[in-house]
């Protein structure tokens, strides 16, 4: 492990942690000005046989895919083969059935599409068959007019943009992750992981349930319930007082309890609940969902966010214009506020920074990825002890002040 001195209060708060049973195991990196100067890992990766958490092993990050996916599109657009403002009919013609003709790449990035649901339930033998699942969705009406309001599109964001993405290249998500961004530059992170990868992957472990917490995170209700994924909502501490915040809560308490509320439907199908293990089994590892189907280490996804804001992965401008926020505001899904640019997530409750030029993507139980070009910082953390309520969410949001107050 390593830890730079300026960091040092960064290793406390990952130590206490621990200490105080918080984390079962975990992973946290900084890169500052391109400089690994924090690389910690600790604790168990499998509770069942003991296995410790080495400098190498990799955890499952869920909806922190969402940025790498956006970059591999980004990558494309800069070399004319997708245009983001463009309609997705253009390169997906079947995808302009049910009155979809109008609706842009850029609606399918900011979460606008109106397409947050797969209405029929994705049978496990095509969990791995990417296309046959955007065709599902290409043959569904949306559920709001495209470019009126926005939803987290949980899953259903990865297949619509991965088929992008398919059509322009004929290559997977995961294929050019691996050919254009992970494999040149090192990074042990994967869009579908390979066995030897599986073997020693972290296993995650449900977190426990908190009754007395009244503000639970919304993928973490509804997930749990519906074996679905999300962002960490819980990752944001509600302000205190405020009548709006107690009605979002309220609203988000009674979704997360309805399984056919527009949050369950969202992130149960496809449902990971169905396979033993869930969110453990090769078979979701292997799947490499373009919206939760990362594996990486902490070190790994922080070197992406680090390539990202040297302008190794897209041009500064390209960048720029991406993390310019599009959306902001009630979450048709969530509840909650969101703010995105294209793909990547912005400063709102739902991803609570202490630094407005942070962008990046948090994933369902904790699990963190950003960078901030102002600061030539980039940071992530991963664990196998999944965060269920905004208590469990605080780690990460330590984790990130620490840095911050380092400065």
């Amino acid at each position: 492990m390593h830890c730079d001195p300026r960091f040092s209060r960064v290793r406390e708060v990952f130590e206490r942690h621990f200490a105080d049973g918080e984390e079962l195991g975990a992973a946290f990196a900084v890169y500052l000005d391109g400089e690994l100067v924090v690389d910690l890992w600790d604790g168990v990766a499998d509770r069942h046989t003991g296995r410790r958490w080495e400098h190498d092993t990799p955890a499952f990050a869920y909806s922190c895919t969402k940025a790498i996916t956006a970059t591999v599109l980004l990558q494309l657009a800069e070399r004319g083969l997708v245009d983001v403002t463009a309609p997705v009919a253009d390169g997906w013609p079947e995808f302009a059935a049910r009155g979809k003709g109008a609706i842009t790449v850029e609606h399918l990035l900011t979460h606008q599409c109106g397409l947050p649901v797969i209405e029929e339930p994705v049978p496990v033998e095509e969990f791995e068959d990417h296309p046959a699942i955007a065709a599902r969705l290409a043959g569904q009406a949306p559920i709001w007019e495209p470019g009126s309001a926005h939803g987290y599109h949980a899953l259903t964001y990865g297949f619509l943009v991965g088929e992008v993405i398919r059509r322009a290249t004929g290559k997977s998500v995961g294929e050019l992750v691996a050919a254009e961004i992970a494999g040149p530059l090192g990074l042990e992170l994967w869009v579908g992981a390979p066995d030897d990868v599986i073997a020693r992957t972290a296993h995650l472990k449900a977190g426990e349930r908190r009754q007395s917490v009244a503000v639970t995170e919304a993928e973490g209700a509804g997930a749990e319930r519906a074996g679905g994924e999300g962002p960490m909502p819980g990752q944001a501490a509600a302000p205190a007082g405020g009548g709006r915040v107690a009605d979002v809560v309220a609203e988000m308490t009674r979704a997360a309890l309805d399984p056919q509320s527009l949050m369950n439907r969202a992130l149960g199908n496809p449902g990971m609940h169905r396979l033993q293990g869930g969110a453990n089994n090769p078979v979701i590892l292997r799947a490499g969902w373009p919206a939760a189907g990362v594996v990486t280490t902490a070190r790994g996804l922080a070197g992406f966010y680090r390539s990202l804001i040297a302008g190794d992965l897209l041009r500064p401008e390209t960048l720029r214009d991406a993390m310019r926020t599009r959306v902001n505001g009630p979450d048709r899904v969530l509840y909650l506020d969101t703010a995105f640019g294209l793909g990547y997530m912005r400063p709102s409750l739902t991803f609570l920074m202490p630094s407005q030029t942070a962008f990046g993507h948090s994933g369902m139980g904790g699990s963190i990825g950003l960078g901030d070009p102002e600061r030539g910082l980039a940071v992530a953390y991963v664990m196998n002890k999944m965060a269920n309520a905004i208590s469990g969410n605080l780690r990460g949001i330590r984790l990130v002040e620490a840095v911050y107050n380092a400065l």
